[in-house]
């Protein structure tokens, strides 16, 4: 039996958004932007999924569709740092260490252009709002913080954070990266103090190759974000090229039916990491393994650290049982590089490279949480003799 733990990393389409993408692929194929009965009629399908989504962070803002929830964290950032002359003139952007990396690689290049960027500790799993403050200043143009970490699992207090922002600095915007907090945490745009929100489809069991980024009402009008991709001015002037009209439906159509088991599969998913954590704790074999428990957490993700096996080792010797988790972000676990979120976290380099990141879905079961505890304990042991 194949038991899926990594729903951070991506996760299965659902039936409502697979039979969307087909229905529109086949019946409105029509260029959103053509004058004619069917580009309208694909504009309408576009129109749709933007309401469903807006209605979802409970706004009555702007969505731009692109082709990533990277390509929207890009464009939130590097949009921002463009769109006014003068703030290529030292202007700053803060962050948090342990960002994904479409954040943390945007800003890399910006800095390496003379903007000024500030990185603020997350050690325990949660934003250092006193070193924040000291790095808030009248240059402040863009404050980047995620929602959930993508391999702790803390949720951060993005509207404490947003709160202190705005009192000090006046043109600061706050965009949220909620790829993997979106239907897993409940939120609005206003309840968040946010100005812009980045979201991805297949994250929420929608089709691979949609994000959007969300802004709140008045971004738009002052010309607050200048485009990344140019070409034939689609969504709003921000992002040109031609919409992926079927994949636009079905994450629409995810976001839709998410919405209605949203409680109930958070519900689903905290009960499960507490039967996970909790079957950790209890057996003898794992009693070397250390879960990492941030005190504001997400109720699908969880990283552990091994006795001094290679999460690399481990991901194979599960894989070759067919259960399936991950050393990380799926982005980024082919570089070599250390998490840097772990280390951010407070673990050390050494321990960072024995973790692994077990996360659910709401078609998580019982059973596959005690088929890899099982398959945990097997591997602990067999790669603990190997060690020594």
């Amino acid at each position: 039996m194949q038991t899926y733990l990594d729903n951070s990393a991506t996760t299965r389409i659902c039936p409502e958004a697979l039979e969307a993408y087909t229905r529109v692929s086949l019946e409105c194929f029509g260029n959103p932007s053509s004058l004619h009965g069917i580009g309208h009629e694909a504009e309408k399908i576009i129109d749709s999924a933007r309401h469903e989504i807006l209605s979802s962070v409970g706004t009555s803002g702007e969505v731009i569709f692109t082709a990533s929830g990277s390509e929207a964290n890009n464009l939130a950032i590097i949009g921002r740092a463009r769109s006014k002359d003068r703030y290529s003139r030292g202007a700053k952007i803060i962050t948090t260490m342990g960002e994904h990396a479409s954040v943390d690689e945007p800003l890399n290049m910006l800095e390496s252009e003379g903007f000024k960027v500030a990185r603020i500790p997350t050690l325990g799993g949660e934003v250092d709002l006193d070193a924040l403050r000291e790095e808030l200043t009248d240059n402040t143009v863009l404050v980047s913080v995620m929602l959930v970490n993508n391999e702790t699992g803390a949720v951060y207090d993005i509207p404490k954070i947003s709160s202190l922002v705005k009192a000090r600095c006046r043109d600061a915007l706050i965009h949220v990266d909620a790829t993997q907090g979106y239907m897993k945490i409940p939120f609005t745009l206003s309840g968040l103090g946010a100005d812009m929100v980045t979201l991805s489809s297949h994250k929420i069991e929608g089709p691979k190759g949609v994000g959007a980024l969300v802004m709140r009402d008045g971004v738009m009008k002052l010309r607050a974000l200048s485009p990344v991709i140019f070409g034939g001015g689609q969504e709003k002037g921000l992002r040109s090229g031609t919409e992926n009209v079927p994949g636009i439906a079905a994450f629409g159509e995810a976001v839709r039916v998410g919405r209605e088991k949203m409680s109930d599969n958070i519900s689903r998913m905290s009960a499960l990491r507490e039967r996970l954590i909790e079957s950790i704790r209890t057996s003898p074999a794992l009693s070397e393994v250390s879960p990492t428990l941030p005190k504001n957490h997400a109720p699908h993700i969880l990283n552990v650290t091994l006795p001094c096996i290679k999460s690399e080792t481990m991901l194979h010797f599960l894989s070759s049982r067919e259960i399936y988790v991950s050393s990380g972000s799926a982005c980024s676990s082919n570089t070599g590089h250390t998490s840097s979120a772990l280390t951010a976290y407070g673990r050390s380099e050494k321990e960072a490279d024995s973790s692994i990141r077990i996360s659910l879905s709401g078609r998580t079961t019982e059973e596959e949480i005690d088929a890899f505890v099982s398959a945990l304990e097997e591997g602990v042991a067999r790669l603990a003799r190997v060690r020594r």
